[in-house]
Order: C-alpha cells, then sequence, then structure tokens
C-alpha cells in the first residue's frame, strides 16, 4: 500500500516515530497522479501540483512547531480558491489563471502551526458556483468511482482526490453544501463547521454570510484532527467567533446512548431517489441500534430554502466579484482607453456562463423595485429557516438527512438545466442558511456503486455530536 492510501493518523504516527518523511508521502502522491494523468479518463481533480514547493514548506516550519502536533508533516491538499503564499489561485476561473496569491489564508496558517504541509491545489467550480465541477475553465473533475460521473461540487476536486488516493485530504469550502455534496457523491468524510469557527480570511468571497472552509477526509478520525488544526479565532475577519476550539478527536468512538437524533419530514418526501432513501435510513437505524433515540420532527420552512439561498447567495456574489474587471484585481484581456469597453471585455471573457449568470441574478435582486420583492422576503425567509433549526434543537440534539436527493449523475446531464442543478442543493442548503454545523459520512452505496452519504447536522460549535455520531456510523459500516 502506498502511503497516499494511509490515513492522516497512520501517517501523522509514523512520521513522529521518524520511519517516513513528508517526501516520501509526496513522492507517493506524484506517482499516483502521474498515473492518473495517463489514463484514458484523468480524473482531472488538481490544478496545480508542485511537490517540490511541498518539500521546501517542510523546511520553513513556524517558529515553536515541533514533531508532537496534530498533523506533524503530512501534506494536505487545499481547494483553489484558499491563498497559498506563492502558488497559484486561479479559483477555477479564466479570470484568476495567472494570479500568485501573495500570503497564506489564516486556515492554512493554523494548518502549518499544526504540522500541516499544503501541497497541490485543487479543482474546483469557477469561483465555486455549481454543484457539479463542471464549471471550471481547467474542465470537469470525474468521479473516482465512475468516471462518467460527476463528483459533485464545488469541492469535487477535493473530494475526489481523496477518494482517488492522490490527496491524503484536503481543504475544501462550503458555500450551499459544496464539502457535504461532493463528498457523499465521492465516499468520503467531509465537514463544515459552524459559520465562524474557521477564519475566512484568505478565502476567495462567493457569498461572505455562507462561506465556510472545513475538511474532506478518508475517515471521520482525520476530519477531527484537521478541522482542530484550521480552527481558532481571528481578528482579521470580523465574523470570526471567540469560541474554544475543542480536541474534537476525543469524542470519535465516544458512547452515542441517548442521544436525540431529529429525522424531519420535509427531507423524505418527493424527489428523494429511492436507493439514497433507503441508505439513509439504514444509517438511522445504525444509530438507534448504538442507543441513540430517533425523534420524529419538522422543518416547515425549508420549502423556501433553495429559493432563499439563491437570492441571497448571488446578491452577495454580484457584489463580491465586483472587484475582478481586469484593472485591480484579475486578468485583463484589451487594451483600450474605453473604460466601460475594458470592463465589459475583461469580465465577458474571464466569467464564464454560470458565474455570468449568477452575478446577473444577484445584481437583477438588489435593483431598485426589486430589492423589497426579491432580496428582503429572501432575508426575511433565512430568519424563518433559522429559527426553524432553533426549535428543533430544543427537543433534539441532532437532526439527520440526506445530503443529496439523487447519487453522482453522468457528466453533461444538467449542464443547460440550471435549476434542475440548483434543486440538487435542496438538503444542503438550510445549514448554511442558518450557520450550523453539518457533515457527510458515506452509509452506504447504490446498486451501481455509486456512494452515498448520510448528514448529520448539529446547533451551533455543537461539532462535538457530529463526530460522536459520525463514528458510530463508520465503524459499524466498516
Amino acid at each position: 500500500m502506498g502511503l497516499n492510501e494511509c490515513t492522516v493518523r497512520e501517517l501523522s504516527g509514523r512520521l513522529k516515530r521518524g520511519e517516513i518523511a513528508t517526501e516520501d508521502i509526496l513522492e507517493d502522491i506524484t506517482i499516483a497522479l502521474k498515473a492518473d494523468s495517463e489514463s484514458d479518463e484523468p480524473i482531472n481533480a488538481y490544478i496545480s501540483f508542485d511537490p517540490s514547493l511541498a518539500s521546501s514548506l517542510v523546511g520553513e516550519t513556524p517558529e515553536g512547531v515541533g514533531k508532537e502536533t496534530l498533523l506533524c508533516g503530512v501534506p494536505v491538499a487545499v481547494k483553489d480558491l484558499i491563498n497559498v503564499s506563492k502558488t497559484p489561485t486561479t479559483c477555477g476561473s479564466a479570470m484568476l489563471k495567472e494570479y500568485i496569491a501573495p500570503y497564506d489564508a489564516t486556515a492554512v496558517i493554523n494548518m502549518r502551526r499544526n504540522g500541516g504541509i499544503p501541497a497541490g491545489k485543487l479543482n474546483m467550480d469557477e469561483f465555486a458556483m455549481g454543484s457539479s465541477n463542471e464549471t471550471s475553465y481547467f474542465g470537469a473533475v470525474r468521479n473516482p468511482h465512475d468516471r462518467a460521473k460527476i463528483p459533485g461540487g464545488s469541492s469535487g476536486g477535493a473530494a475526489a482526490a481523496v477518494a482517488a488516493n492522490l490527496a491524503v485530504c484536503a481543504l475544501g469550502s462550503d458555500t450551499g453544501g459544496s464539502i457535504r455534496q461532493p463528498a457523499s457523491m465521492c465516499g468520503t468524510f467531509g465537514i463544515k463547521p459552524t459559520y465562524g469557527r474557521v477564519s475566512r480570511y484568505g478565502l476567495v468571497a462567493y457569498a461572505s454570510s455562507f462561506d465556510q472552509i472545513g475538511p474532506i477526509t478518508k475517515c471521520v478520525a482525520d476530519g477531527a484532527l484537521l478541522l482542530e488544526a484550521i480552527s481558532g479565532y481571528d481578528p482579521r475577519d470580523s465574523t470570526s467567533a471567540k469560541e474554544k476550539t475543542a480536541h474534537f478527536i476525543q469524542f470519535v468512538g465516544k458512547s452515542i446512548d441517548g442521544l436525540r437524533v431529529g429525522v424531519p419530514e420535509e427531507y423524505f418526501t418527493e424527489g428523494l431517489d429511492e436507493e439514497v432513501k433507503n441508505a439513509v435510513l439504514r444509517g438511522i437505524g445504525l444509530l438507534e441500534k448504538a442507543g441513540a433515540v430517533v425523534v420524529r420532527t419538522s422543518l416547515k420552512y425549508t420549502k423556501y430554502a433553495i429559493a432563499a439561498y439563491y437570492i441571497i447567495a448571488t446578491a452577495e456574489a454580484s457584489s463580491n466579484l465586483a472587484r475582478f474587471d481586469g484593472i485591480r484585481y484579475g486578468t485583463r484581456v484589451t487594451d483600450t482607453n474605453d473604460l466601460s469597453r475594458l470592463y465589459k471585455e475583461n469580465r465577458s471573457r474571464g466569467f464564464g456562463k454560470e458565474v455570468k449568470r449568477r452575478i446577473l441574478l444577484g445584481t437583477f435582486a438588489l435593483s431598485s423595485g426589486y430589492y423589497d420583492a426579491y432580496y428582503l422576503k429572501a432575508q426575511k425567509a433565512r430568519t424563518l429557516i433559522r429559527e426553524d433549526f432553533t426549535r428543533a434543537f430544543r427537543d433534539v440534539d441532532l437532526i439527520v438527512t440526506p445530503v443529496s436527493p439523487v447519487p453522482a449523475w453522468d457528466i453533461g446531464t444538467f449542464v443547460d438545466d440550471p435549476l434542475q442543478m440548483y434543486l440538487s442543493d435542496v438538503y444542503t442548503v438550510p445549514a448554511n442558511l442558518a450557520g450550523l454545523p453539518a457533515a457527510s459520512v458515506p452509509c452506504g452505496t447504490t446498486s451501481g456503486g455509486l456512494p452515498v452519504g448520510i448528514q448529520l447536522i448539529a446547533d451551533h460549535f455543537n461539532e462535538a455530536d457530529i463526530f460522536r455520531a459520525a463514528g458510530v456510523i463508520e465503524e459499524e459500516l466498516q
């Protein structure tokens, strides 16, 4: 077995004992990437990978960091909208194809202080806009379980790389399900932490009130280690929470006896694939068998989640992406003294179709005469959805749902049907609207061998219960 196939816990233990070096792991990842690139249908998980740069970072370990760290030299692949100093940060877009990050994101700084080594930038939907990883300027990513299928998005490169052993672990970002959905479709563990637990400083913004950085890993324990490594208060992020970082791995394997698990009826209605439903119900059964108390609950405003999310998120995107004009940020594609033409040419040629669509939607929602009718109503719906969860968590500790209504679909299926693509986020966006922590845990496969994930949602800053329940599901299915 190659080192690239090992878990973070296995590798950090061997690194601490001096049995292997970081360079040995990087070498095995390089070999795996070469083999993949020479295959008939490469996964295309990376946008850039420079093992020599990663190796050089081993010798630049931040001051005060020794061998007794959480990660101890384990390479961590990074989604290509999280800044890593001296490496490209393209956001999967032609607009930033030549941009080199001048500094590390806070999550990367924290990861390095805990012994992690950033190694490679991962493919993604352009500016994190997509649910299939088909909108990337650098080409679509393929699902390792069936290369004719999508891996999910927008962190599809991260999930596919981890699932195919092209990375030991990865950092992704989640705006409306972009960690959990690809984790579910690729059969990995992925967690979106509570909004504010991980700093957004150095994360290129899509929708600032939703975006969160989180881990995608091969197992639950690795996710606990990586989340602890990147968490912490950051004064450079005004939304960062002054919340103490827990030692999350202590909760993996702990008993869930008496844990109250809510199953909302709104998540098991028409549109849910039968095989996905059966896999999720099996996961709920495993929790009950382990001592959890299953409670039927209701989240009645869930039906407004997709509409509210896509109005608010696109509105924020239209504002955040205004900076990419070829003058301050982005690639300049034309030289002209006409400012209007300069903006038009740079943005028309720099952005892909899906990004343009969302900028237009957001600009429309914020325009005079439509702000009250759309944006303001969406914010009111967001409040109702948040209050829904607040009421539910008075009676339960954890809410369990599907991650995606369907397993991975064929590449190209919904490229010309964006509304159908948006609906694939129906089960994940409510947690983002409420700022809640949520994870995807593998809970089975379809008859065609495609992975299915179960979603665990906890109250704010209660990731501990997610790790407890996730550990039980993982152990029971091994």
